[in-house]
């Protein structure tokens, strides 16, 4: 089953990639308008995330991340299987954890920063060994000399 609205927020995806970054911002504000804060929550954590991505404002960055979250909670691995075979909701929450850290970082809220980081460690086991995961644990592991913190994370040790 092809899924329309997926297929639109990766083509998104590729402009902000290819460096067209007003591009992509127009095209996922369009694209929200369409599915809004009440749609399939896989579109609204998928469109979310990215839009995060192409914001100038650390507060409207973590806006955007702050509502992947939130649909990231009310997405069920069934619903995100149906879009590929492979997906699981558990997968999500490195990313989103780690980005909401850096959110909070860049306006200088280090305590939220933190707690956001130390929750990421926890999930850290949902990655694969593959150069995704491997560089979701490298950006933790960046993060984590910004923020001047020491993990004892078994996860984070083992990929070090």
């Amino acid at each position: 089953m092809t899924d329309d609205v997926m297929a639109e927020i990766n083509t998104g995806l590729q402009q902000h990639i290819s460096g067209d970054r007003a591009g992509a911002r127009e095209k996922f504000a369009a694209l929200w308008e369409r599915i809004g804060e009440d749609g399939d929550p896989l579109h609204r954590c998928a469109l979310a995330h990215y839009m995060a991505d192409v914001c100038d404002d650390p507060a409207d960055e973590l806006a955007w991340d702050l509502r992947a979250l939130a649909a990231a909670d009310l997405l069920t691995d069934e619903r995100a299987q149906e879009y590929h075979a492979t997906l699981a909701v558990r997968g999500c929450y490195p990313s989103l954890r780690l980005n909401l850290a850096e959110d909070y970082r860049k306006l200088g809220d280090h305590e939220s920063a933190k707690t956001h980081w130390e929750l990421g460690q926890g999930t850290l086991g949902a990655l694969g060994d593959d150069p995704y995961g491997l560089g979701i644990i490298e950006a933790y592991r960046a993060l984590a000399t910004r923020l001047d913190i020491e993990s004892d994370s078994p996860d984070f040790r083992a990929r070090r």
